[in-house]
């Protein structure tokens, strides 16, 4: 296969010599005397690695590399006094850069590495495509027996109009399968309305849920429509329903029943036709038990339930929901990454996830911040409660210290580090070993973090 090489360099001699090297050496080169132009060869070459000067008439080497993110990889040329502005490029998505006078064969080995990784990258997501085929229904990714049996009841259900509670842990993915529901029903092409019962106040819920009339209490300055009858022909989602009064619950019931309602403060019935999901973490029969959520109105809402597993129950999909993830935050970033380490995933792996997929994608977002461009995601990269395998708050139980169920990530390290010093009897070369990080790390963050051992 042939590469196209676009070479952007207002310097005639300059960019004539490059590309008599690279066609020389086989590559399909094209060229461009300024930034504009660069930019334009984009569209027009599709090129498979663009070599730019950093300073350029016009458009400059940064716009050009903005224009080329997410295409193709960049590799910028540039004087010893540009070099902290190539450094920022590189943080802003560039391969890599080389400086004038160019050495020829390190820049054809840079541009042999940029095609490798793309090749390769390409290849990783036809592989990911293939994976998702088989394994993913919508933006969800499974492929457990328990989530294989999710995605046959969501394409069960979907072409009907019977109501759905999805009940499951919080950050299990409950709105995601609401989502899916949804886009494989008869009313895709409608609104999908979503209400979330427990951020609303119980006052304020009613008028949200079924609108208000003008006049009908302080504030309200004119007609408002409410949820439903903006849902009318879609779908709503009623999130957290274990949350809703049992007055409004009753209200709730006359509208699965009878499809009817009247605006708050208002006498007219309006009619709509709206499918309806619901969504709970709670036990909805304990509820039932505790007389704060109606058993005819359970009946109702449970006709088509659908369970999701939590995370820890599906350790098989944290590979696959992992690498879903990375490439997300890499596009999102401008970042690459050669991969996760071994010891970085039998982490994540091993790791109970009380948040679920929630706690899981917050974990590899930061690991991709921490991680460096072109690098590995290590062990060091992840959060400190994954790196010591404990739930926050369990993180210091022990070691004298109060839990901090709201702590920063800077508090939760430092709790971690403290943890591992105390069990391990303050030695640092095994709490280092515990913590999978360096000695020479961990004597650095204890210098960060003020950690001393208590005489």
């Amino acid at each position: 296969m042939q590469y196209t090489v676009l070479i952007a360099e207002d310097d005639v001699t300059g960019r004539e010599t490059l590309a008599e090297a690279f066609s020389e050496r086989g590559y399909s080169v094209v060229t461009a005397e300024d930034g504009r132009r660069a930019c334009e060869m984009i569209e027009e070459e599709d090129p498979d690695v663009i070599i730019t000067d950093l300073v350029l008439p016009g458009v400059d080497g940064m716009e050009v590399l903005q224009r080329a993110s997410g295409r193709c990889p960049v590799i910028l040329i540039t004087a010893h006094g540009t070099i902290d502005n190539a450094v920022q490029a590189m943080k802003a998505g560039a391969f890599d850069f080389v400086t004038k006078p160019v050495n020829l064969g390190h820049l054809f080995a840079l541009v042999e590495r940029a095609l490798q990784m793309r090749v390769m990258a390409r290849e990783n997501e036809e592989l990911r495509a293939r994976v998702r085929a088989r394994c993913g229904f919508g933006e969800m990714i499974g492929r457990t027996a328990g989530m294989q049996m999710v995605f046959q009841q969501i394409k069960q259900v979907a072409p009907t109009d019977t109501t759905v509670c999805i009940m499951g842990e919080s950050g299990t993915g409950k709105e995601l399968v609401a989502n899916a529901i949804h886009e494989h029903s008869r009313r895709a092409g409608k609104a999908f309305v979503k209400v979330n019962c427990a951020a609303i106040t119980e006052t304020l819920l009613e008028s949200e849920l079924f609108g208000h009339e003008k006049g009908s209490f302080t504030g309200a300055w004119k007609q408002r429509k409410g949820r439903f009858e903006l849902a009318d022909g879609g779908t709503i989602l009623l999130d957290e329903i274990a949350e809703m009064s049992p007055a409004l619950q009753a209200k709730l019931l006359r509208v699965l029943q009878e499809q009817t309602f009247e605006r708050v403060g208002g006498t007219e019935t309006l009619r709509v036709d709206v499918r309806v999901i619901v969504a709970t973490n709670a036990d909805l029969r304990e509820r039932i038990k505790q007389g704060t959520f109606r058993e005819d109105l359970y009946y109702r809402v449970s006709v088509f339930p659908i369970v999701l597993p939590p995370l820890r129950e599906r350790k098989e999909d944290i590979p696959l929901l992992v690498d879903h993830f990375v490439q997300e935050y890499a596009a999102e970033m401008r970042k690459e990454f050669r991969g996760i380490s071994r010891a970085a995933m039998e982490k994540l792996i091993a790791y109970e996830w009380p948040g679920n997929i929630r706690q899981l994608q917050n974990a590899v977002e930061r690991a991709c911040v921490m991680a460096p461009c072109g690098g590995m995601i290590e062990v060091e990269h992840l959060p400190p409660e994954v790196v010591a395998g404990e739930r926050i708050g369990e993180v210091v139980k022990g070691s004298g210290s109060v839990e901090l169920p709201h702590a920063t990530m800077d508090e939760l390290e430092r709790m971690a580090i403290e943890q591992a010093l105390v069990r391990c009897g303050w030695n640092r070369t095994a709490a280092a070993r515990m913590l999978n990080i360096g000695t020479k790390t961990l004597y650095r963050k204890m210098e960060r973090y003020g950690i001393r051992e208590k005489k």
